[in-house]
This record gives structure tokens, C-alpha cells and sequence, in this order.
């Protein structure tokens, strides 16, 4: 009922949801994502996805075209960003709030659920996915989602190694990226410490970085891939205590979106594959939110057929849907700089693709950015009605054949300057 109501009161919303635009469940996730805002951000929230005359709106796909995950996904990162309680305080409240819960299930189960940072979490997932897939092999039964769980409780319940070979390397990179920003490679290890001391996690995710924020002079969120939204400060521990290989992409400051790197050759050099990564960060299939570091980078127009390995003509697909656009005659568009590109299914339905909606970073207090300086005015000069002098002997000059003697007298004078009205300039800088 809650729900209901919430949604009766945000006219666009239920004008989409009336004329079948989106579903129910789409709605739902609006309304659960206005939840504390007040009225006036609620409908801000509302008029950036479902108004097109609205300031700066939503691009991309329209949100009744997105898998109810990747709009909640979208909706989230603008809310976050534009609350009017800044994240870093309502991280500081979540953290006091960290807590584990036990429920016991039907068939002898139970659930152990873990409420904690992001960071951590995230960290925690990583590192037991990447010790399960080291697992895996043609002896081993068990489904990467069973290994998970038995070695979290191998590794709580300390009981030994959790590998027969050695613990597999973390999966992926994780890379933070700013106007000028920084990433390193990101697993859940660390120094074991002290018990009940978490280690510092390394990242495993792409943790894109505003440079003003990663320079502690603002506390706009960064992005932790597979997540969203997390504090600046957590971002700036992440790189200054986690990353150990640091690479610099650059950003536009002024719409945030990342400038492209190009190469020639078919081969993809680290940064290109980091750079779409930063870009897409997931599967750009239409509905697909894989963003593992398992996906592929693929070129969209073949090398055999003149594609260039640049951004334009590179994005990230899972196993799953390369596969599908190489047996399948689903067409995408080119990339560009800012966004993936969509695409067109056998049948001829596009998609558009999911922009991330990027917007311009934030400027410290005092500092304006050239965009937002207004152009100087020119000085009114009044314009003088100039009166003929008297006298019958005055030429005017486009008369004159260009052959006339009088041009050689012209030219014949010296050119003098005439005097300096500020001669006395070097006295006034002596009494400044």
C-alpha cells in the first residue's frame, strides 16, 4: 500500500506506468528508491528518468527498456549522488550498524548474512570466487556456486588450506580512474593481523575516482564496479592503501566521460582492455549485467572486414553473448567515447545502450570551471558621427587610380607612432 502511494503521488511515474511505458516492478523500484528522500527530491529523481524536457535527463535506454537490475542500478548512482545527505555521512551511519545475522531455514539450512562495507564485501566475494574457480576442474563436482560458500566457511572455521595446488590468483583487475586517477589490481587478501583487525582490501573492481575527490578537496562518490556509489574516503583508502599498480586514464572534467585511447594493431595492449572496462562496465548485451572480469573485449566490426582495434569499435561481451553474436545475426552500433553501443536483434528491434549517465565532476568550493565562466562583455562604445571638414581639396582615396603619382608620395613618409599615453608605466610599478 506504501508503495501505492508513493508512486500515485509522482505524476510521471504512474503517467509510464499507466500507459505501459515500464512495469510494475520497475515502479516498485522507484518508489523504494525515494524512500527518505524529501517530496522535491523525490520528483527530481522522477523528472531526471521520465521527463525529456527536464534538465540534463536520463540517456541511453529509455527505463522500461532496462532489466529491472540495471535500471535500479541507474536510479540508485543518481540518487546517491544527488541526496541531500552527503554519502560519507550515511556511510559513517551504516558502518556503526555492521552487523552478522543468523537465521535458521527449512531441510536443516540456515542463512549467515554479513552486513558490512562495501569495499570489504566486495572484496570478500572476489576472493572467494577466485579461489573457487582455482578449483575447478574435471575432479571437482561441485558448481562455482557451492564452492563459494564451503570456502567462506573453510576460511572462517580456519580449516587449512582451501586449495589442493595453492590458492588460484584473484580474477580480474580492479582500476580506479578519475579526471586524473588512479587503480591497482584488487583481491580480498591482506595482512591477517590481529583477529577481529580487517585487512586492508585490495580492489577487484574498477573504482572510478573524480581526481578532485581522490585529492580529499571534494567528497563527490566514486563508483566500485558491481556495486555503485561509495564514499570518496573509501575510494582514496582503496588507492592509497590498496592499489599496487597504478594506472592514469584520462577523464573530461567537464561532462565526465573518458576520452578515448586508439591503436592500429589487432592486438590489445592492457590499457585499451582497462579502458573499456571503464567504460561499459558490464556486458553491453541489451539485459545482460555480467561484469566479471571473465568478459571479453570484442571488436564490433570484425578486423577482416576494416575494424580498427580503437574505442569506437571495441566493447565488452560475456562468453555467452560473443558466442550469440557470432552464430546470430545480432548487430551492434559503434561505441563511442562516451557510452557502449546498442543493438539490433534478428528481428530488427534495437536496443538503445545503457549509459552510465555520467555528469560533470564536482568543483571545489571557490574554484569555478571554465565552462561555467560567462564570456566578458564588450565595452559600449558610442559610436561619433564624424562631420566632413570644409575645403574642396580633400581626396577620397578610392578614387585614386592604383597607378597615381600621389601614392608615391604617401608611402615616400615616414610612419611615426604616436606618443605613449602611459610613458610613465615603469614609475607606477616601482610605487605598487
Amino acid at each position: 500500500v506504501e508503495q501505492s502511494r508513493r508512486v500515485c503521488s509522482l505524476p510521471p511515474l504512474l503517467g509510464a506506468l499507466s500507459a505501459g511505458d515500464l512495469s510494475w516492478q520497475h515502479a516498485r523500484i522507484v518508489a523504494d528508491e525515494t524512500e527518505g528522500l524529501t517530496p522535491d527530491g523525490a520528483a527530481a529523481l522522477v523528472a531526471h528518468f521520465f521527463d525529456p524536457d527536464a534538465p540534463n535527463p536520463a540517456r541511453g535506454a529509455a527505463p522500461g527498456e532496462l532489466v529491472p537490475a540495471r535500471f535500479r542500478a541507474k536510479i540508485r548512482a543518481w540518487r546517491e549522488r544527488h541526496h541531500p545527505e552527503t554519502l560519507e555521512k550515511r556511510h559513517a551511519k551504516g558502518v556503526a550498524d555492521r552487523r552478522m545475522e543468523y537465521t535458521p531455514d527449512r531441510d536443516g539450512m540456515a542463512w549467515l548474512s554479513l552486513y558490512l562495507p562495501g569495499d570489504t564485501a566486495c572484496a570478500i566475494w572476489n576472493r572467494t570466487t577466485a579461489t573457487a574457480r582455482g578449483l575447478q576442474g574435471p575432479d571437482e563436482p561441485r558448481t562455482l556456486t557451492q564452492l563459494r560458500p564451503d570456502i567462506a566457511a573453510s576460511l572462517l572455521l580456519g580449516a587449512g588450506t582451501t586449495t589442493a595446488t595453492g590458492e588460484a590468483a584473484p580474477g580480474g583487475a580492479a582500476r580506479a580512474t578519475g579526471d586524473t586517477a588512479a587503480a591497482g589490481s584488487v583481491s580480498g587478501t591482506g595482512s591477517t593481523g590481529d583477529v577481529g583487525k580487517v585487512p586492508t582490501p585490495r580492489a577487484d573492481v574498477l573504482v572510478t575516482v573524480p581526481v578532485f575527490a581522490l585529492l580529499g578537496l571534494t567528497d563527490e562518490p566514486a563508483v566500485l564496479n558491481g556495486m555503485g556509489p561509495i564514499p570518496a574516503s573509501m575510494a582514496r583508502r582503496l588507492v592509497a592503501d590498496g592499489a599496487e599498480s597504478f594506472y592514469r586514464v584520462l577523464v573530461d572534467p567537464r561532462d565526465g566521460a573518458p576520452l578515448e585511447i586508439g591503436r592500429t594493431r589487432y592486438r590489445l595492449p592492457e590499457t585499451i582492455k582497462q579502458w573499456i572496462r571503464m567504460r561499459d562496465r558490464k556486458c553491453t548485451f541489451p539485459g545482460c549485467t555480467n561484469h566479471t572480469p571473465d568478459n571479453h573485449t570484442d571488436h564490433l566490426t570484425a578486423w577482416e572486414h576494416g575494424g580498427r582495434t580503437a574505442v569506437r569499435n571495441l566493447a565488452q561481451l560475456c562468453p555467452k553473448h560473443h558466442r550469440l553474436k557470432h552464430a546470430r545475426t545480432w548487430n551492434p552500433d559503434p561505441a563511442t567515447e562516451h557510452g557502449p553501443p546498442g543493438w539490433t536483434s534478428p528481428t530488427g528491434r534495437h536496443y538503445n545502450p545503457e549509459h552510465q549517465d555520467p555528469e560533470p565532476t564536482h568543483w571545489p568550493p571557490g574554484i569555478v570551471p571554465l565552462a561555467a565562466v560567462p564570456a566578458w562583455p564588450e565595452p559600449e562604445v558610442e559610436e561619433l558621427e564624424m562631420e566632413e571638414p570644409d575645403g574642396d581639396n580633400l581626396l577620397d582615396p578610392e578614387d585614386l587610380f592604383a597607378a597615381d603619382a600621389l601614392w608615391d608620395d604617401f608611402y615616400a613618409k615616414p610612419f611615426v607612432l604616436p606618443p605613449d599615453p602611459q610613458a610613465d608605466w615603469p614609475l607606477l610599478l616601482t610605487l605598487m
